[in-house]
This record gives structure tokens, C-alpha cells and sequence, in this order.
């Protein structure tokens, strides 16, 4: 019940009571019925400012319950003049200024941390129920190949466009893993969680680590290359030496044809064995990129006669189809050529005979792509494609793709091989 019916029932008691004394006057009554009817008028008068004094502080300590209620933390109480109020009232106002400090606090380490993550390099990705994105930074976007991050939000990971984002949709809670996508790109993935108004909400940190791991993996093998190829060659160059002289002996005695072919064999292999050491030292040798603006169109036809023969000999049929206008990059077109080179040829062995490459040239974005309708890439070799010496074919030594890493990434270039939904495997170049 409030406290104004309370006050309201007592007066309309006291009232009654007043009334029923009234209605008992007589003449002779003496000076007890006018010592009670005057307490009870006295009573009655009383009553209002005990309501004002009981019934303030009550309101008062409703408004801050109203400002409390609405996040007002900036407003204070007045004191109503009564001491056990007063002090409910100073602890009111000193709770609301405790409040208005924590509250601009959280307001600006939240800024900070906001601050953070957008700028961050490290990609970051807060899930909300059913493994939807609720919250992303823009270096998560751009790894996921979304221009904005807002482009993600409401987006399950599943029904991301990219290798990346089946890999993370596939990653178990506190599980981390590192990636190396059909792009060359290399990740580090990391599903983790944290509490928030007791419910646990997961998030997920991608760390780029492509030009850490390819540094690291070429400082390796370019020293095991070297060692390797010093020691090769200058075992094959003695080897070749007595095979000569031994040539000559068996020549000038009119040995027969027999031995002379099977030292004839064992020259060629070493010739053969000597060429393939020196192709692998060929990837460590790769000059800086001498980047010039050029007309991506014309550094294509002019090589066309080139990817036309190689296509010719398997009966490969090749298409080529060149921007309506001119497309300017910057591209060193002698290395630009090895890469042409490189794509074509792995695209004709990975067709065999019979079949049709097509080279398309666009210019919005800048970009090259190199599709055939070979059999295409099974899906255990997506993830290794970029990997030192590994290669998809029996006799394949796994130095083309390194080359074109190498060379792509010196042009500043993206790029990925993938086979399509459509079973074409098109290898594509973003300048």
C-alpha cells in the first residue's frame, strides 16, 4: 500500500473519531470531552508535515531509483533536511559518482580496446550463436577477401567465399592451426573463448605468416641447395673427366660399340644429374624484380607464339583473349615471362593431350588468369601447392611453383590456383 493512503486512512480515522466525539457533546460535559476533541484537531493538523517529512525523503529516494534506471550517473540527489535521509541521500550521490567513474572507465578502455582491434594486423573474428559472426576487424575481412568488415557481419564462416574461411568454419574450441592456402598464403588460426555475462562467446585470431615462414624456409633450403649443388658438380665434373679419358683409351684399342654406348649412357646421366642440381640452384639465384610500367595486353602478345607452340606439341588447343583497353602494370616482363612459361607448362602436362587452355587478360581488377580443363587438383595437395619441392607429378621436382611464388611475390602480386565448380583450373594474377 503507498504511504498517501496510509496518511489518507489515518485522517479519514481521526476525522470519524472527531465526528463521533462532536455527536456526544452535551451542556454539562466537562473538560475531558474538549481536552480530546482538541487532541484529536490537534492530531489531524500534525499529520500534514509528518507526511511531508516522511513522504519526501521517500520520493526523493524514488527519482534516484528513476536515475539509476535510466543510466543517468551525471545527476544528484538534494538533501531533505532530516539526518537519517541525508545520510541515505550522500551515500546515493556518493554510489552515483562511484558509478559515473567506472561507467567513463569501461567507456574509454572499450574505445581503446575498439581502437585496437580495428588497427590491428592480426585478423580477429567475435562468433555469435550458430557460429554467426557478430563482430570482425578489417584485417580479418581482407584475409577472408571481403574489402569491408562489415561485409561479414550476420555471415556464418561456412558461407564465406574463401579456402580460409572453411578452414576456420572446420577449427574445434581452444584448437590452432597453421594453414598454408592455394594463394601461398600461410595462417596461423586460433579458435579460442571468453566470459561475458556468464555465457561463453567464441572468437577467432588469424595470424599472417607468409613472410616469416617463406624467409625461413628459404634461408633453409637455399643453404642445403648450395652445399648440395658444390658438391654435385664438383663430383660430376671428375666423374665426366675420367669417363672422357677413359673414352679415348677404349677409341684408340677399338673396343667395341657396346662399351662405348655405356659410357656414352653413364656421360648423359651425368649431364642429366648435373642440369637437375642446377635448376634447383636457379630458384635461390632469382634476381630483384626491375619493375617497369608496361601495357599488360602487349607483354602478353608478345609471348603468345611462345604458349601457342608449347600448347601445339600435347594438341592442346590454346585460346587467348586480351583486354578492350590498355591494362598499365608495373612488371618486370623478362621474369613476368618464366612465370607465363611456368603456368602454361604445368597447365598443358596437367591436361596431357586433347584438351584447351585459355589465357584471359581484364582490366578491372588489374589481373591475368590461366585456366585449362585438365583432371584439376585433388583436395589433399590444395594446402601443399605452394610448399618447397612439392609437386603433384611422379617425376616433378617442386621447383616451378617455388619460382612462381617467388617471382609473383617480388611483383607484389596476389594470386591463387584453384579448381573451380566449374572443373576448370584456373591459376589467377592480381597486379
Amino acid at each position: 500500500m503507498r504511504v498517501v493512503w496510509v496518511f489518507l486512512l489515518m485522517a479519514v480515522c481521526l476525522c470519524a473519531a472527531g465526528v463521533a466525539l462532536y455527536n456526544s457533546y452535551t451542556p454539562d460535559a466537562d473538560w475531558t470531552f474538549y481536552l480530546l476533541l482538541g487532541s484529536l484537531v490537534l492530531i489531524l493538523l500534525l499529520l500534514i508535515p509528518f507526511y511531508r517529512m516522511a513522504v519526501k525523503p521517500i520520493r526523493s529516494l524514488a527519482n534516484g531509483v528513476d536515475l539509476l534506471h535510466g543510466q543517468d550517473f551525471s545527476s544528484r540527489l538534494a538533501k531533505v533536511g532530516q539526518y537519517e535521509a541525508d545520510r541515505i541521500v550522500e551515500m546515493f550521490n556518493g554510489m552515483m559518482a562511484a558509478l559515473k567513474e567506472e561507467r567513463l572507465r569501461v567507456r574509454e578502455q572499450n574505445h581503446f580496446l575498439d581502437l585496437l582491434i580495428g588497427e590491428s594486423p592480426m585478423g580477429i573474428i567475435i562468433l555469435g550463436d550458430k557460429g554467426i559472426i557478430s563482430t570482425s576487424n578489417r584485417a580479418a575481412a581482407l584475409f577472408l577477401g571481403y574489402e569491408e568488415a562489415k561485409n561479414l557481419a550476420a555471415l556464418p564462416l561456412s558461407d564465406c567465399n574463401s579456402q580460409l574461411g572453411r578452414v576456420l568454419a572446420r577449427l574445434d574450441d581452444d584448437e590452432t592451426m597453421t594453414v598454408r592456402l592455394n594463394n601461398s598464403m600461410i595462417y596461423r588460426c586460433s579458435r579460442l573463448s571468453f566470459m561475458d555475462k556468464g555465457y561463453k562467446h567464441p572468437f577467432i585470431l588469424i595470424e599472417r605468416l607468409t613472410e616469416e615462414v617463406m624467409k625461413a624456409e628459404k634461408k633453409s633450403y637455399e643453404k642445403v641447395i648450395r652445399v648440395i649443388a658444390h658438391e654435385v658438380n664438383n663430383t660430376m665434373g671428375g666423374i665426366r673427366s675420367i669417363l672422357d679419358t677413359v673414352g679415348e683409351v677404349i677409341s684408340e684399342q677399338g673396343v667395341d660399340s657396346a662399351m662405348v654406348e655405356a659410357l656414352d649412357a653413364c656421360e648423359q646421366r651425368c649431364g642429366s644429374l648435373s642440369e637437375f642440381i642446377t635448376n634447383f640452384a636457379n630458384v635461390v639465384k632469382i634476381p630483384d624484380a626491375n619493375l617497369q610500367k608496361a601495357d599488360l595486353n602487349n607483354v602478353i602478345s608478345a609471348r603468345r607464339v611462345l604458349l601457342e607452340s608449347m600448347c601445339v606439341k600435347q594438341n592442346v588447343n590454346f585460346r587467348l583473349s586480351l583486354a578492350q583497353q590498355p591494362v598499365e602494370v608495373n612488371v618486370d616482363s623478362v621474369l613476368f615471362e618464366q612465370v607465363l612459361i611456368n603456368i602454361v607448362k604445368n597447365a598443358v602436362e596437367s591436361i596431357g593431350s586433347d584438351g584447351e587452355v585459355m589465357v584471359t587478360v581484364s582490366a578491372n581488377p588489374p589481373s591475368i588468369v590461366i585456366a585449362d580443363n585438365g583432371p584439376g587438383i585433388s583436395e589433399d595437395a590444395v594446402e601443399k601447392l605452394f610448399s618447397p619441392f612439392f609437386s603433384t607429378k611422379s617425376n616433378g621436382q617442386g621447383i616451378g611453383l617455388m619460382f612462381i611464388s617467388e617471382v609473383l611475390h617480388k611483383h607484389g602480386c596476389r594470386f591463387s590456383l584453384e579448381t573451380c565448380d566449374d572443373g576448370w583450373t584456373r591459376f589467377s594474377i592480381y597486379f
